[in-house]
């Protein structure tokens, strides 16, 4: 590997001492970034998502199956001085089948010509064709001489932005995806216009279009602001409204309650003279 990288830094080196002896003939030079790129391409995130969960699918597999070994194995030292010697063996026989098999399975899942390297290989292969195609394209039509991947065995020391050409790579895969997924002759032709600009027009509608989302989130963060406060008022509202209520109900209700407590005592009072009338009445016959 570090010599594979020292024969590239050595190539580098004499391309750019080419340069430099036959400025005339200017050599022009690019380099992309596989892992920018392949962080970018969204069919990619989302494959990769999906072996990910697969992978700790597995890996829940493997410890499950361990967990079971250990627990036979514990099982087998505390049994150890009741079983014979046939059957200590078979038990550790069983074991050491056991382990075998997890181990192959291992392999089979994470070693290198497992599922994970076919499969990771799988994902990779398509952007890889994609990034082929678009640097190819690129280098046609600007005349790059040579055009390097920075995620790559090459040690580049130091690189100039200018230089790199992998958000240009990123468009044309974008671009590509889209014309695959288009329908009508609108969209089309929207999609044509669009391919007419470069890069760094693409990057300045691209601002633009996030200055404007961004403008409207805060018209819209704001107008929430605003229904939230309004929310608030009412809700604050009511609830003055409801004690207000609550207190006249209770206020009505004790006024009911007095006068029924005065009519209660008058009735009292009245009963309480008719019975004394009638034992005055009594006594005096």
């Amino acid at each position: 590997m570090k010599t594979k990288g020292l024969l590239l830094v050595a190539a580098v080196s004499w391309l750019f001492f080419t340069n430099a002896v036959h400025a005339q003939k200017g050599i022009r030079i690019g380099y992309i970034d596989m892992s920018y790129i392949l962080e970018n391409v969204p069919e990619y995130n989302e494959a990769s998502s999906e072996l990910e969960t697969k992978v700790q699918k597995w890996k829940v597999e493997i410890e499950a199956e361990l967990k079971e070994v250990e627990e036979m194995r514990k099982d087998l030292n505390n049994e150890r001085v009741l079983l014979t010697k046939e059957l200590i063996e078979e038990r550790e026989e069983d074991i050491f089948f056991k382990e075998k098999e997890i181990l192959e399975y291992q392999q089979k899942r994470f070693g290198p010509n497992g599922d994970l390297f076919i499969q990771k290989k799988r994902l990779v292969q398509p952007v890889q064709d994609q990034v082929f195609v678009a640097v190819q394209e690129i280098a046609k039509n600007k005349k790059y001489d040579f055009v390097f991947d920075k995620s790559a065995d090459l040690v580049m020391l130091y690189s100039a932005d200018r230089f790199d050409i992998s958000d240009q790579v990123l468009l044309r895969i974008n671009r590509a995806s889209k014309r695959k997924q288009l329908n009508s002759k609108k969209d089309k032709k929207a999609l044509e216009r669009a391919e007419k600009r470069n890069a760094e027009q693409e990057t300045e509608v691209s601002d633009r279009e996030r200055e404007a989302q961004k403008r409207l989130s805060e018209r819209e963060q704001l107008l929430a602001e605003r229904k939230a406060q309004r929310d608030s008022i009412r809700a604050a509202k009511k609830k003055e409204f409801e004690e207000r209520r609550a207190r006249l109900l209770e206020l009505q209700k004790r006024k009911k309650d007095s006068i029924k407590t005065l009519k209660t005592q008058r009735e009292n009072l009245k009963n309480n003279d008719s019975s004394s009338d009638a034992d005055s009445r009594k006594d005096n016959d």
